[in-house]
């Protein structure tokens, strides 16, 4: 099976630069054969540095870049001389990435802007020369430092989209169809399920030159938090939406249920989600009449805003449109209940 160019989480093995050690050295000259001292101290390891770019929207490119080995530093020499610092070696990532240790979990760095760059992985301290530690007591110090090693372990990069508005529903409930008629992105469109199996972005044109961001996510299953269908490689992504809508189809057998669900999914994997605002589509719309629409609104929750939408005929996308903006620069509190 042909691999998907679109790759959102990397495992790789790093380790940068050992310091390098200071010499131990005493000068000699001719008129002078114990002139003291001068042991240069060694030069720091490399350091491995994250760096954001915007033209970037997939880890792929790193797909076969398993060992990132940043160089050491080099050893002090006589006459102070210092030894030149390891090469830093910098890894460009998309906006949206997050870099944690696999052994611990824990977060160790997080690229939002372009331009961006976090010293991820340090490289080793060289060691002190000789030449450091003389003092009026002791003139010729016969120790100098060795250097630091560097750090190594398994990391693991993860990409979390950023997108202004994230389509939550389930496998073909219509998102990616929508996002090629309000955007000029062109996902894969088909009648069955996880059609998406790959976020895709697209720029929504606004009103006076204004735009923003939307992420047409893989479809939620029941059971997604704990890893069923994409799980937990979907949830991640709508982590940085700043607002979700939920695109719920006309013919759905209970809209109530399937929000509920929804919304079950995204608590059970993170319950912070939940303090996002919320807004609901109903798709294929086009197929209503008003008692049917009026029926459908009183399966709805009552504090969340509705519209209803058709992309095959259009209906209502302005103003869906007109709804996203206003609840992305409004700033809008919704209560989920």
């Amino acid at each position: 099976m042909e691999k998907s160019n679109f790759v959102d989480q990397i495992r790789i093995f790093c380790r940068s630069g050992h310091g390098g050690a200071g010499s131990k050295h005493f000068m000699r000259t001719k008129f002078n054969p114990q002139a003291g001292p001068d042991g240069g101290d060694g030069g720091r390891g490399g350091h491995i540095i994250l760096r954001g770019n915007k033209n970037m929207w997939t880890l792929l490119h790193l797909r076969y870049y398993k060992n990132v080995l940043a160089e050491n530093g080099q050893g002090g020499n006589k006459n102070n001389m210092k030894g030149r610092d390891g090469k830093d070696i910098v890894i460009e990532v998309p906006l949206g990435t997050v870099a944690r240790d696999e052994e611990t979990e824990e977060n160790e760095a997080e690229i939002l802007e372009h331009g961006q760059e976090i010293v991820w992985i340090k490289g080793g301290r060289g060691g002190l020369g000789n030449a450091q530690f003389a003092t009026p007591t002791n003139q010729a110090p016969e120790h100098a430092q060795p250097g630091e090693p560097g750090e190594e372990g398994w990391k693991v990069l993860e990409l979390k989209v950023l997108a202004d508005v994230g389509l939550v529903g389930f496998p073909n409930a219509g998102k990616s169809t929508l996002l090629s008629v309000i955007t000029a992105a062109k996902p894969k469109i088909a009648d069955y399920a996880f059609t998406t199996i790959n976020p895709n972005l697209g720029i929504v044109a606004y009103r006076d030159g204004k735009s923003f961001c939307v992420a047409d996510l893989p479809g939620i299953i029941e059971g997604a938090a704990e890893g069923r269908g994409l799980g937990h490689r979907f949830l991640r992504h709508i982590e940085r939406n700043s607002v979700l809508l939920f695109v719920i189809p006309a013919d759905s057998n209970d809209h109530k249920k399937e929000f509920a669900i929804l919304v079950n999914e995204l608590e059970q994997y993170n319950p912070e989600l939940l303090h996002k605002q919320f807004l609901i589509a109903i798709s294929k719309s086009e197929m209503l009449d008003d008692e049917l629409k009026a029926a459908i609104v009183k399966e709805l929750p009552a504090n969340i805003p509705h519209i209803f939408i058709s992309s095959m005929t259009q209906q209502g996308l302005n103003d869906l449109k007109d709804l996203l903006w206003k609840a992305l620069n409004e700033g809008q509190e919704v209560t989920n209940n």
